[in-house]
């Protein structure tokens, strides 16, 4: 679902040539405008993120083993976040989801120096919800 965003080294990568990190943000603000249409029908209590400063939903769809994620925000940045979190996990099968490194794979962005401690607690979150729906049978 997540097809029309780079895949998360081509984002890495992307990071890495830019300069400072006014250009980076305006990059992840980009990203988060390319996130797939949420569906409205599924933004709701049990689609909705707890522990994010911003309002954030993530929408789960299994294909087989493969989890198929989307998510939306309310703030712009955090609509970047939720982009880089789906390059890297969504469309991969559970397990492949459970032997991703969140925290290896961002620090090559160099993200918790530039964004907000509650911004970092978000994404904490995000990915915990991703990990608990990838580590459930069925």
């Amino acid at each position: 679902m997540s097809s029309a965003l780079p895949d998360f080294d081509t984002i890495a990568g992307d990071f890495a040539f830019l300069d400072d990190w006014d250009e980076r943000y305006r990059y992840l603000i980009d990203l988060g405008g390319q996130l797939p249409a949420f569906p409205e029908n599924e933004r709701g209590e049990d689609t909705r993120i707890r522990g994010c400063a911003s309002q954030v939903w993530l929408y789960f769809t299994q294909n087989g083993d493969r989890l198929d994620i989307v998510g939306d925000s309310d703030a712009a940045i955090v609509r970047g976040l939720i982009a880089l979190l789906l390059s890297l996990y969504s469309g991969k099968t559970k397990s492949e989801i459970l032997a991703i490194s969140a925290e290896e794979e961002l620090a090559k962005l160099d993200l918790k120096d530039h964004i907000t401690p509650q911004r970092s607690n978000g994404v904490t979150s995000m990915i915990a919800k991703i990990r608990a729906v990838a580590s459930q049978d069925g």
